[in-house]
């Protein structure tokens, strides 16, 4: 039986073996020792012919493997294996200066040598084919000059010739008065295109094609059926004991005709009688984001009920995210509720913080670190624990809760204040469902054009 102090060896561990060149030296070597061997036994054994044909036999071996080995360093070598082409990269324009900083990875995405420098926001079209470039050019318009993030995708041409499809998201970097001045932005690369062949051929006279109108309302019924798996309310039990979380949720969609997005929130109780709170949103828009949705919410649960805690839970999503046939960006807010001393331990991934509200008033718990799912392969996540006390709210939001536009002077991670304006009316309600229909309320004064998930978690007393 092995035991645990000896280690089962690795291939580091193994030494390493001669080179061809000595392996070939080693055979002419064994040839040479093997003539002198027979020389010096055929004066004892000239009528025995078997063991005359033993000798042949070996020397004929010990021939084709030294024709082997010349053979094999006459061969050409294989080239090395190229390097993998990074798969995300990060960019920052700044409009103060008009100086532009991209990252190693960004320029391999790209095929765009290093020394000749980044490409600014103007050059930046010129890689695009054309009739992609108003899409970039209304969500860059829409970061830098309503304040909006942004997140599209397009194709880029290298310089190879190659077409390769790239999502970007970024957000405006604003100064102390809630102005402009710098657009980030993180570009992955999602793949190559194969680039289209013009088709000669026509509809035979057979041929059934589709009624676009069926065909659109089957669209809309799988979004549908897709929008209710992904934005399906959390539900808890009526909290029977002090220190119990009272939970509330809702998708508060866009205006009229909006498409849908990716964003979520769920509750899931754990068999140890904790509960795992979590609030998302996945890059992209329509069926196709919601679907992801969807596949994202089953992975975190599934993960969540093997026991993981937070942190460990978004280093798992973001490898299944990476790996996909589709890579895609995603933030999420992960939260683990101990009802037994009141612990909640979390983590998250370029996801807004966590607010709690505590005796009217309210602030965005501090931010342990964590990038973007998907945007860094085998990224770490860290993770923070605060002390929650009855009668606190605690509300888990995605982004486009209040507005399109980032209040002034607040880059989105220290808390919305329109939403900090409610804590002392949070603090007051009497039920997570009234601060649910709070917040609600307060949107509906507004008219928006992005959807929103909102989670209220109220600690009895």
């Amino acid at each position: 039986m092995l035991s645990s102090q000896n280690p089962k060896p690795t291939l580091d561990d193994v030494p390493a073996g001669p080179t061809l060149d000595e392996l070939i030296d080693r055979a002419r070597r064994l040839r040479d020792d093997l003539d002198a061997a027979r020389r010096a036994d055929s004066r004892d054994t000239a009528g025995e012919p078997v063991r005359r044909a033993a000798w042949e036999l070996v020397g004929s071996w010990l021939d084709d493997v030294g024709e082997q080995l010349h053979e094999l360093r006459a061969a050409p070598r294989p080239p090395a294996p190229a390097a993998p082409t990074p798969r995300v990269g990060s960019a920052e324009w700044n409009l103060l200066t008009d100086g532009v900083v991209w990252s190693d990875e960004l320029f391999a995405i790209f095929g765009r040598p290093v020394r000749e420098g980044p490409l600014t926001l103007d050059q930046l079209p010129s890689f695009l084919p054309a009739e992609d470039q108003p899409a970039l050019t209304a969500a860059v318009t829409g970061c830098l000059v309503d304040g909006r993030p942004m997140d599209c995708e397009f194709r880029i041409t290298r310089p190879d010739g190659s077409l390769h499809t790239v999502r970007m998201a970024g957000e405006p970097v604003l100064d102390d008065e809630g102005g402009t001045v710098a657009m980030w932005a993180m570009i992955r690369d999602v793949g190559e295109v194969a680039h289209p062949v013009p088709s000669q051929r026509r509809p035979e006279a057979a041929e059934v094609l589709p009624d676009p109108g069926e065909e659109a309302a089957g669209g809309r019924e799988i979004e549908r059926a897709l929008t209710a798996a992904a934005h399906a309310p959390a539900v808890a039990a009526t909290p029977a004991a002090p220190g119990v979380l009272e939970l509330a949720a809702r998708y508060l969609p866009a205006g009229h005709g909006a498409p849908m997005t990716g964003k979520w929130s769920d509750c899931l109780e754990l068999p140890e009688g904790g509960a795992l709170l979590s609030v998302g949103d996945l890059a992209g828009r329509g069926p196709a984001a919601v679907a992801g949705t969807a596949t994202a919410l089953g992975a975190i649960r599934g993960i969540a009920l093997a026991g993981q805690p937070p942190a460990a839970l978004l280093g798992h999503l973001n490898q299944l995210l990476d790996r996909g046939p589709h890579p895609v960006l995603a933030s999420v807010l992960c939260c683990r509720y101990e009802p037994r001393d009141g612990r909640l331990t979390w983590a998250q991934a370029g996801h807004p913080a966590p607010l709690l509200c505590r005796g009217g008033t309210g602030w965005a718990l501090p931010r342990p670190t964590g990038t973007l799912l998907g945007a860094v392969s085998d990224a770490a996540y860290a993770e923070r624990t605060d002390r929650l006390q009855p009668g606190d709210v605690l509300v888990l939001h995605t982004d486009g809760l209040f507005s399109d536009i980032p209040a002034r002077g607040v880059t989105g991670h220290a808390g919305d204040q329109r939403l900090l304006k409610l804590a002392g009316r949070l603090s007051a309600a009497g039920s997570a469902a009234e601060c649910l229909r709070l917040i609600a309320d307060e949107r509906v004064e507004q008219d928006l054009t992005d959807d929103a998930c909102v989670l209220v978690a109220r600690v009895t007393r």
